[in-house]
């Protein structure tokens, strides 16, 4: 009979099995890279349609002639829904979307002319003050010419992934730009402002 030395030497010496157990070692971190990568890739490109849906919510918004065209709300619906269709295949209603025109009484003051979100409570109140102009943006825009409009279009969307959600929680990803009218001084929704 072999002695408890002679098992264990024969024990350390062994490789049958090896690979066996160091796949088994390193398979549940493959695995959570993988799975990873994937919620990953699908944030990034979640991302990037949000970016792209604020970008189209602003372009369309500001081609509005205050002297032809004013933005009815069923009009206002219509531009908003387009949002679903940048963000086709995925779903649209985790979006909250908000379409706003800022109006800047000086280089330092604006107030919200009006604002526009197909969620209800979050559309910015009509008439109060706005303070998050980035600074400049006023003085840069208006040239020196008050009042001066501009179309303020924000998108958020919250992400949440198929295999990171004990590790995460959902993600939310938002995405502003601020662009001025076009076609006119002014873009009127529901005939505010009166004049531009």
């Amino acid at each position: 009979m072999a002695s408890p030395a002679s098992i264990c030497r024969r024990f350390i010496a062994s490789t049958r099995g090896l690979a066996a157990i160091e796949f088994a070692l390193i398979m549940p971190v493959l695995l959570v890279l993988f799975l990873a990568s994937f919620d990953a890739g699908n944030a990034i490109i979640i991302y990037m349609k949000v970016r792209s849906a604020t970008f189209s919510l602003a372009a369309i918004t500001n081609q509005y002639n205050a002297t032809n065209d004013t933005i009815s709300t069923s009009t206002m619906t219509t531009i908003t829904s387009g949002v679903a269709a940048v963000l086709a295949p995925y779903s649209s209603t985790p979006a909250i979307i908000v379409i706003s025109q800022i109006k800047s009484t000086s280089a330092s003051q604006a107030v919200v002319s009006w604002s526009y979100s197909p969620t209800a409570g979050y559309a910015l109140t009509q008439g109060a003050a706005y303070t998050a102009l980035p600074a400049n943006f006023a003085q840069n825009t208006c040239g020196g010419t008050y009042p001066c409009y501009s179309i303020f279009a924000q998108v958020s969307y919250t992400f949440t992934p198929s295999f990171g959600y004990f590790i995460t929680g959902p993600l939310t990803m938002s995405d502003s730009l601020y662009v001025t009218p076009r076609s006119s001084v002014c873009v009127q929704y529901n005939g505010v402002p009166a004049t531009c």
